[in-house]
């Protein structure tokens, strides 16, 4: 598409210095999730969209009622509060309405041994920016700040509306999000600026949290050969779950191509024992287990239980004292844009047009998010961000800021071309 005098005077507007110095300073706030300083980081972002004259609306959720709620998608991290964020601009026209939308918290920096310094205390190496969240996602969201903050510099008149959604607990299942949709905050379309690194991922598989619990027998280690350790009754456990995960991912959607692993099935902690020379009679292993796009996550859960209790069936002291799987923390379902729906093209031609190349691909990604939830209640949603996903949760988390800048860029055509202009 060409690019016209409304959308070139918005894309003048781009300020990339300020980009660079506002990922800076949300980097600091460590916002990890159902910590103080996530409630913080919502109400440092209300003053940001207060600052660009939007409608705000900045709420503490009522977590009773939410938790309560049938669809609730579980959470993980313990919290006592939690602050929804919407952002506004006043309706001008007749024209359909965007949601951009973000999540501010971070997973926890790990061992700080493995970082290069502070993970709050962001390092720059020329044009890339190092720290926790860097990439997931608080470059997707100033990338949002920035792409209204032109909108509004350049004064263009709307036909329709956009909204700013940015949302606590992604990491651990979706609470904010699920509470922003609860309290009437919806639009026509949604853009997710999670890191795709340049591609559009128009699905999202799902990720369901997993407890199993293997009983031992507990004895003097001296003579461990008179009980029975519940770390050894789990091994053929985990050996069968390595074995399901084959067969899960034997057969994939083609969005699901790019990934070697489509749908993963990984064991993130194993705890047992409470002494060192006690053989020890629990065991728990906690992860994450993948679900194809499409796939009913009820089915997910069965599967896994099966192979949970043909493992059990099969070893001797299992048999007697079978393990327990429950499903605690996080519950995601899939997701996906409508085949064939014209959001694609529109933000994949934005693309194309402010970097002078083709459009990206579209893929589906191998993790949970906030896109099932939009999905969901009927909203039309891809995701589109700065940052490559391989280096989220690690210590090696970072994001160009000419990355930042161009997705920047990218959502100003795309907005202004999804809401119309006057």
């Amino acid at each position: 598409m060409t690019i016209n005098d409304v959308e070139a005077a918005a894309l003048a507007a781009v300020d990339e210095a300020a980009i660079g110095r506002l990922l800076l300073d949300l980097l600091e706030v460590p916002s990890v999730t159902g910590t103080a300083a996530e409630s913080e980081l919502q109400h440092v972002l209300a003053e940001h969209l207060e600052r660009l004259d939007l409608d705000v609306d900045l709420w503490s959720m009522d977590l009773p009622a939410l938790r309560s709620h049938p669809d609730f998608p579980g959470g993980e991290a313990p919290r006592t509060e939690a602050w929804g964020l919407v952002g506004s601009t006043r309706t001008q026209g007749d024209g359909p309405s965007l949601v951009l939308q973000g999540h501010v918290d971070v997973v926890p920096p790990g061992d700080l041994a493995q970082w290069k310094g502070d993970p709050f205390r962001p390092r720059v190496d020329g044009d890339v920016v190092h720290g926790r969240g860097a990439c997931d996602m608080k470059a997707g969201v100033v990338a949002v700040l920035a792409a209204l903050s032109a909108v509004r510099t350049a004064g263009t008149k709307l036909n329709g509306q956009v909204a700013a959604h940015f949302v606590v607990s992604e990491e651990d299942g979706g609470l904010g999000a699920f509470g922003t949709l609860r309290r009437g905050h919806t639009g026509d379309a949604c853009i997710i600026a999670e890191p795709t690194s340049g591609a559009l991922m128009v699905a999202n598989a799902g990720a369901l949290t997993f407890r199993i619990e293997v009983a031992g027998q507990a004895t003097h280690g001296s003579t461990r050969y008179a009980g029975v350790s519940a770390i050894d009754a789990y091994l053929p456990i985990h050996q069968a779950l390595s074995r399901l995960e084959a067969r899960r991912n034997a057969d994939t959607d083609p969005l699901m191509t790019a990934w070697e692993i489509p749908y993963p099935l990984s064991i993130g902690t194993v705890r047992a024992g409470d002494w060192a020379s006690t053989v020890p009679d629990l065991l728990v292993a906690e992860g994450r287990l993948g679900v194809a796009l499409g796939e009913d996550p009820a089915r997910a859960r069965a599967e896994l239980e099966a192979c949970v209790a043909e493992a059990c069936a099969a070893h001797p002291w299992l048999r007697a004292h079978p393990a327990v799987v429950t499903w605690p923390g996080g519950q995601f379902a899939s997701g996906r844009l409508p085949v064939g729906h014209p959001l694609a093209a529109l933000v994949g031609e934005a693309h194309a047009d402010v970097t002078g190349t083709g459009r990206p691909s579209e893929q589906g990604a191998p993790y949970g998010s906030d896109l099932r939830l939009y999905a969901g209640e009927g909203i039309p949603t891809l995701q589109y961000g700065p940052g490559d996903v391989r280096v989220a949760h690690s210590p090696q988390e970072q994001v160009s800021v000419s990355e930042v800048v161009t997705v920047t860029r990218s959502l100003v055509l795309a907005t202004l071309r999804a809401v119309g202009t006057r």
